[in-house]
């Protein structure tokens, strides 16, 4: 009884003022979705720090992260040129994947004979290495820029193009009658429904694509390439400097999450309508 009467005095003080001022709970709400994100990165971080020199582990096998942060002041400029590269090459791809993987996709979405004879390529396709074809690209192109854009687009077309056909098989079969009874054409189905429905599909994948491209990108860049981050990383790992290598999966990280995060407000903008 002492205990609920603690807690009904404790209810009294507190529950008036979120009662009075209800955006104060939402509010807080918010602010601890954003701030977590960045509370979490900060505790890695720590025990990261707290790992490494407390295990005294050597800096040639496992640097501290004041290692790779004192790298990253000192080395700026290099990894600025690489990592302007890298974004280069990853954004190049990832166009030409976005642009090849929405007309295959809108294709095969919309012909049950273009899904039937082309969906299982793609899934083959999809399912061998990216990094198996390097060595036929560095033949083709020679080694530099070109074999890093199209490893990126090879990585990066498949989801848009699941993605956009999946949003097509959405409009359901009795829609599609009701229209063609009142006059609409197969195109216009398509135009006018079948498109828009796909949208929030198309949106999402450009998530997934854009991470997969940088993928892509620094894989080509390892073995096939003289600029980049992953020519970068590769050259510092021969020397064992492994706070330049840390450095550069920080930054190519960094990249990765601030393009995912512009193409979700991109997504949210544009399919608003979708999003609850």
């Amino acid at each position: 009884m002492p205990f609920l009467a603690m807690c009904s005095n404790c209810a009294n003080i507190f529950l008036p003022s979120v009662m009075h001022n209800g955006e104060l709970i939402v509010m807080s709400r918010r602010t601890l979705i954003k701030i977590a994100p960045w509370a979490l990165l900060v505790m890695l971080g720590i025990v990261w720090q707290v790992v490494v020199v407390g295990l005294d582990i050597p800096g040639y096998l496992f640097p501290s992260l004041s290692d790779v942060c004192r790298s990253l002041v000192a080395d700026w400029r290099p990894i600025a040129a690489h990592s302007l590269q890298t974004l280069y090459t990853t954004l190049a791809g990832f166009v030409l994947a976005v642009a090849f993987g929405l007309v295959l996709g809108v294709a095969v979405g919309a012909s049950t004979l273009v899904y039937k004879s082309v969906y299982p390529l793609l899934v083959g396709f999809n399912s061998i290495p990216k990094v198996a074809f390097v060595p036929v690209l560095v033949v083709w192109f020679g080694i530099g820029t070109i074999p890093a854009i199209a490893t990126a687009f090879l990585i990066s077309f498949f989801p848009v193009v699941v993605n956009v056909a999946t949003g097509l098989a959405t409009v359901e079969p009795e829609l599609e009658d009701v229209l063609r009874s009142l006059g609409a054409s197969r195109l216009d189905i398509l135009k006018k429904v079948g498109l828009p429905r796909s949208l929030p599909y198309f949106f999402a994948s450009l998530k997934v694509a854009i991470t997969l491209a940088f993928v892509g990108s620094v894989i080509s860049e390892t073995v096939a390439s003289n600029l980049g981050i992953g020519y970068l990383m590769m050259s510092a790992s021969s020397n064992m400097n492994m706070a330049l290598v840390f450095a550069g999966l920080i930054v190519i990280g960094a990249m990765g999450v601030v393009m995912y995060e512009l193409f979700a407000f991109v997504e949210k903008r544009m399919t608003h309508w979708a999003h609850r």
